[in-house]
């Protein structure tokens, strides 16, 4: 099958640094894309799935956090005015 795609300017000149910097064809570029992103799509993925890569990323604290938020809000409190 032979299509036709129309870039923007920037689309075409990041495609065209793409290609320069990592060799290999405009087609064989664009056939990995499209199988990338009939794959993907075939996946459907959780919000979970999709997000996973992003938490805990920041290690912002202790991982029992949501089981006992009262424990550390409570000590929180305390360590507040206690000053």
């Amino acid at each position: 099958m032979t299509i036709s795609v129309r870039l923007d300017e920037a689309t075409a000149a990041g495609l065209r640094r793409r290609l320069g910097e990592q060799g290999g064809s405009l087609s064989e570029f664009v056939r990995a894309a499209i199988r990338e992103k009939l794959e993907r799509e075939g996946k459907k993925l959780t919000p979970y799935e999709l997000g996973k890569h992003l938490f805990g990323r920041d290690l912002s604290g202790p991982g029992d956090l949501a089981l006992n938020h009262k424990k550390y809000f409570r000590e929180k409190m305390r360590a507040k005015h206690r000053r």
